[in-house]
């Protein structure tokens, strides 16, 4: 009996469905993620619904607050994420320690180890790992272009308030609860964020540098920039102050010059707030320009 044109369609559709509803099945439906961008982009690739925990630097979008916490991505435990029954755990090279990621491996769990070095290529390769992983390629690149156009704009606004301004010397420093900072240095997600925001990082060293008096000799920031891990407005601001007399004292201080960064906008390489926040940098660092938001 031969079948019908209408019939083969019909067969051929089924094969077709039950062929991309098993390459769904295959892909990891439990989800855990060790990194702030990380985190942030599963959820702008509709992966949100699959995360089972993310660690204490996922902190947006506000939904991820109500996951089960795994702990700072430095020092993950292999009990806390086991106990989650996951089937990924997604994280930077920040991730550790690597017993514990050896442990989890051990236990049959997929690690994907994506790189945190802030330029556009990296954030391609990994967007583009996360879409497979996913089953949402399209997506992936879709994302990636319109950051690589926010990224564009803002080096063009940049590149136009420089031509009548000269770049700002900033210092970028990191705490917690006001307590001794470092100083963001070069080779840093910190360099590359002043960078992008038309900023000129006065520190010269390499990595993140402890504050301290001698450290700041010399340097005269005209803007400060401060991300506190554990207060934030006013009350992270008065204390960092308060415990660094000394930063009071310089001349960003005194003009009022000093601008707050989330600190989770650090970790786990380019995330998709920063071009916001870059914008939003580049105002402080240029007030007397007029700024045309990418």
């Amino acid at each position: 009996m031969r079948l019908s044109a209408s019939a083969i369609a019909i067969v051929v559709g089924l094969l077709v469905n039950h062929g991309a509803q098993a390459q769904a099945s295959e892909l990891p439906q439990r989800w855990v993620s060790a990194g702030g961008a990380l985190s942030e982009w599963v959820t702008a690739l509709g992966g949100e619904s699959k995360l089972v925990g993310v660690d204490t630097t996922s902190q947006h979008p506000e939904s991820l607050k109500a996951l089960p916490s795994i702990g700072y991505q430095r020092q993950l435990s292999a009990e806390g994420i086991l106990s989650l029954r996951p089937q990924i755990l997604v994280g930077t090279e920040e991730m550790g320690p690597p017993p514990v990621l050896a442990q989890i491996r051990s236990a049959g769990v997929q690690v994907e180890m994506f790189s945190a070095q802030p330029d556009l290529p990296t954030l391609e390769g990994n967007l583009q790992h996360l879409g497979k992983l996913l089953g949402s390629d399209a997506k992936a690149s879709e994302l990636f272009g319109v950051y690589k156009k926010q990224l564009e704009q803002q080096k063009g606004w940049v590149a136009h308030a420089q031509a009548t301004q000269k770049a700002p010397g900033v210092l970028l420093v990191l705490g917690h609860a006001g307590g001794k900072p470092l100083i963001a240095g070069k080779d840093t997600a910190a360099d590359w964020v002043l960078q992008q925001a038309g900023g000129r990082n006065l520190a010269t060293h390499s990595g993140y540098k402890p504050f301290s008096v001698e450290s700041l000799a010399g340097m005269s920031p005209e803007v400060l920039v401060f991300s506190d891990r554990a207060l934030s407005g006013d009350a992270a601001r008065a204390a960092l102050f308060k415990e660094n007399p000394i930063l009071a004292a310089t001349p960003a201080a005194k003009a009022g010059r000093v601008f707050e960064l989330d600190p989770t906008l650090l970790v786990g390489g380019l995330g998709p707030r920063l071009p916001k926040s870059l914008v939003q940098l580049s105002a402080g660092f240029y007030p007397s320009q007029v700024k045309t938001a990418p």
